[in-house]
């Protein structure tokens, strides 16, 4: 049996989203078969409603004009569940150009949204593959952050 919601959205991209097999259309046959795979319920439920949000974000306006070189600062809340190493991903990714501010934001919001209190690196980064693969324009972002995720050894962006 897997163990959480990361679980489930990390095997749905790499048997739907990411070559040419398509997921059934009839959403109670992609939750049979998820559970066939080895999915408890909730944790289905759990990452199909976090994937619905991350629809919903993916389509909400976007107000996020920052100053070049600014610097975003994290609340509380936010620190508890990404720790230092997780923040400085996601630092390094922005100052690599694979996540824009927009991008960065929903993707703090769908870190948020894992339902356990601390998120890890890895998680981090499927997170973030999974914001870019569904923000128009950010095909080349999501291919570098593609090799990130399955490459082990530390990517040097040029």
């Amino acid at each position: 049996m897997y163990e959480n919601m990361v679980d489930v959205l990390i095997y749905l991209y790499e048997n739907y989203m990411d070559g040419e097999s398509q997921p059934p259309v009839d959403q109670s046959d992609l939750e049979d078969e998820l559970s066939e795979a080895g999915f408890s319920k909730t944790e289905i439920d759990k990452a199909l409603l976090w994937l619905d949000e991350l629809a919903v974000g993916v389509d909400a306006p976007q107000s996020h004009d920052h100053a070049v070189g600014s610097l975003r600062l994290y609340c509380e809340v936010e620190c508890a569940k990404l720790d230092v190493e997780a923040r400085g991903l996601l630092l390094f990714l922005e100052q690599s150009g694979i996540l824009d501010p927009a991008s960065r934001e929903l993707a703090i919001d769908r870190l948020l949204a894992i339902d356990h209190p601390l998120v890890t690196v890895d998680e981090v980064k499927w997170v973030v593959l999974l914001v870019l693969m569904n923000r128009p324009g950010r095909e080349d972002a999501f291919t570098q952050m593609e090799d990130m995720v399955y490459n082990e050894e530390p990517v040097y962006l040029h």
